[in-house]
């Protein structure tokens, strides 16, 4: 069915004006016991004890770097012991970081259930700042660090509560789903969240003729195009996915006709369309390993397809990808540096977080 109606912040005129957040709240590193500086040097020791790592990225990273990077993520390593900690990473982090010093590796719907399992006191969000603040919402007694306070999202950044409170005036009654990719301080204001995992499930889970769906545009007009539930639509976008365009798949068909194209649902609709599967960054992966196509096209952020090719290096990536700005912005160097100081902490206001935790829960706890 097709969206009835799509909203942006231009159509409400008595929409609160100022500057949208677009990082968590980060409270200043805490004094925290003292831990020797680790040596970053490439040692017989680091080259021996990071081995098996290289193993699963020597198809992404050429053995000239990895003498740059191992003496890092032994130190990670080490620290994590140290501190009691954990690290989880989403599927567009760097392989370095993905494969290397992650414990818990995944998409928005595989992080935020795994976050309600973690045991260890320190959870080391490797993502952006609604993952982080996720975690946190799930695990509110444990310290939650982000790398960089700065990891933003332009779906995060494009709406915010003032704005799902003016959607409520205008529709009555109409249920509000979220897409995950959005901040504690709009998950407070709707009924569930989703993820593009589960986005038609949620949706149809509602029971109800018209569902209000935001912000992303085009994962809502993908949701419409599955369901007989009416959407309304928020005019949000990722600036990685956005930026694809049928035309240029198209070419890499007329290239080669025997190539595989799969794409993320928050690529607009003419992708989507040129896709042989559209899915979640979890559902691309296992179509994938299932598959195992000779050429493959993947729709997505960049870092994704070296992750995937690592492995499984047996499938050549043809990369028409895009890289995101925010997710790059978490480094070996600041993860080391998190957990040497315990920066930055995110924190959420108690009452704010007890709103936004049911609408998370309610999604996680959503029957198959």
């Amino acid at each position: 069915m097709p969206i009835t109606e799509i909203y942006g912040p231009d159509d409400f005129a008595a929409r609160p004006q100022g500057k949208v957040i677009t990082s968590p709240h980060a409270a200043p590193a805490r004094t925290v016991s003292a831990l020797p500086t680790p040596s970053l040097e490439w040692t017989e020791d680091v080259e021996r004890a990071t081995a098996p790592l290289y193993e699963r990225v020597k198809h992404v990273i050429p053995p000239i770097e990895w003498p740059l990077m191992a003496p890092t993520i032994h130190a990670i390593s080490e620290l994590k012991r140290a501190r009691n900690a954990v690290i989880l990473a989403h599927n567009y982090q760097a392989p370095e970081i993905f494969h290397c010093v992650a414990d818990i590796g995944g998409d928005s719907l595989q992080l935020a259930v795994e976050a309600t399992k973690v045991k260890a006191g320190i959870i080391v969000q490797c993502g952006v700042h609604f993952m982080a603040e996720t975690s946190k919402l799930l695990n509110p007694e444990k310290t939650v660090l982000i790398p960089d306070s700065l990891a933003g999202c332009s779906l995060a950044a494009s709406i915010t509560g003032a704005d799902v409170r003016l959607l409520r005036e205008k529709f009555p009654g109409v249920p509000v789903v979220a897409y995950v990719n959005t901040s504690a301080e709009v998950k407070a204001e709707v009924d569930i969240c989703c993820t593009s995992s589960n986005a038609v499930q949620v949706v149809e889970s509602l029971n109800a003729p018209t569902v209000i769906f935001l912000p992303d545009r085009y994962l809502a007009t993908y949701v419409a195009s599955k369901t007989d539930v009416k959407i309304i639509a928020w005019k949000g976008a990722c600036e990685v996915h956005e930026r694809f365009k049928g035309e240029e798949l198209r070419a890499y068909r007329e290239a080669d006709p025997s190539v595989q194209i799969i794409a993320h649902p928050e690529c607009p609709p003419d992708v989507l369309a040129e896709a042989d599967f559209t899915g979640s960054t979890a559902h691309m992966i296992n179509w994938v390993r299932n598959k195992r196509p000779r050429r493959l096209v993947m729709i997505t952020e960049c870092s994704m397809a070296d992750n995937v090719r690592a492995e499984l290096p047996d499938v050549e990536m043809l990369r028409p990808c895009n890289l995101c700005p925010h997710m790059k912005r978490i480094t070996l160097a600041n993860i080391l540096q998190s957990l040497l100081t315990l920066g930055e902490e995110v924190t959420i206001d108690p009452e704010l977080a007890v709103r936004a935790r049911r609408s998370v829960e309610r999604m996680i706890n959503l029957k198959n």
